[in-house]
């Protein structure tokens, strides 16, 4: 027998319309009561109605997350998106959203509002976003018309985008403050591309940690890749280089994909981490706790960057006010291991 929205008012203390608007997202509500409807209609098996649904909000349904496509790049498996993307669908599930993909190759028209004015999407998370003109022209006028949307991992300078991050400048500074700490004195860095405001950030950490510890910054030290494992084995060559002469005795790498590749890449021209070079990355990936030897790095909350970011463009649709700024940027913690604690 089906269970009726009528049995979940009664249990949950509310009218038949309180019931509708919570699994419809319309309207304020406060948390209690939304947290007891739910409750009520997981105790007795209540399941609404997709489309009833989706034709009373008259909206999709749909979260949209706009990702960066990649040739030859199996995206999902890398640690990054697998984890802001788990992240936003749990938040998304448990307000009876889904998550619509899209992807972007860099030079595809970036006509986000499209989305919007299609139905396909109520609401979107961008990953991936670069500072470029193009991108920031497309952001500015999601805002203009009044579309809720969320940049992850990402910064636009002058705007007043919503946002959730992490503190890349506290972080980077922590890692390169302990390399410097366990005797290390010149520490090259390894960062991705500067249109991305993270790598900017990084590069703002390691140059404030040089400052402070007396140490003078040297441009001809920092190295760029484009945060891929080959990129980092690409740099090898040039760092093995400066380490052999005694220019080097650390490095810091933007991720640990490019410090994995880089630490595999000097391994085969016979350095190895430890006594030669100290070495850090940076996010905490998977990749980073099993390569031998373990590598340093700095934790960063993916999973929670993703989750929160969902929940913020979901109170957004109801109309909520929480209190939060526009923008979120979450702490990060610098776990020592093996390749910089010899």
């Amino acid at each position: 027998m089906a269970i009726s929205r009528k049995e979940v008012a009664r249990l949950a203390g509310v009218s038949e319309a309180t019931v509708s608007r919570v699994f419809n997202n319309v309207g304020p509500m406060k948390e209690e009561t939304r947290e007891r409807v739910l409750q009520a209609a997981e105790q007795v098996g209540y399941v609404p109605n997709a489309l009833a649904q989706q034709l009373a909000r008259k909206k999709s349904g749909n979260i949209g997350v706009i990702l960066p496509f990649v040739p030859k790049v199996h995206l999902f498996s890398t640690y990054y998106f697998s984890e802001i993307l788990s992240g936003i669908g749990e938040a998304a599930n448990r307000s009876g959203y889904n998550l619509l993909l899209i992807f972007r190759e860099p030079s595809d028209a970036k006509d986000y509002s499209m989305l919007f004015r299609t139905q396909k999407i109520d609401a979107c998370i961008v990953l991936g976003a670069r500072d470029v003109p193009e991108e920031r022209a497309a952001l500015e006028q999601l805002q203009a018309e009044g579309h809720p949307f969320c940049l992850v991992n990402q910064r636009f300078d002058g705007t007043s985008f919503m946002t959730v991050d992490a503190d890349h400048a506290a972080g980077s500074r922590e890692a390169v403050r302990h390399l410097i700490a366990s005797g290390r004195r010149s520490v090259a860095f390894l960062n991705g591309p500067a249109e991305y405001s993270s790598s900017r950030d990084r590069l703002a950490g390691y140059r404030t940690a040089l400052r402070e510890s007396g140490i003078g910054y040297r441009e001809e030290l920092v190295f760029v890749g484009n945060y891929s494992r080959k990129s980092g084995y690409e740099q090898a060559e040039l760092i093995g280089e400066r380490i052999r002469s005694g220019e080097v005795d650390a490095v810091f790498a933007a991720n640990d994909r490019m410090a994995i590749g880089l630490m595999q890449g000097l391994k085969e021209l016979g350095i190895e981490p430890g006594e030669r070079y100290g070495l850090v990355g940076y996010d905490n990936s998977d990749g980073s706790r099993i390569i031998s030897p373990t590598l340093s790095t700095v934790e960063v909350p993916f999973y929670e960057m993703g989750r929160l970011a969902a929940e913020k463009l979901l109170k957004e649709e109801r109309k909520e006010a929480d209190g939060q700024q526009e923008d979120s940027l979450l702490p990060i913690r610098f776990l020592a291991r093996e390749t910089s604690t010899f």
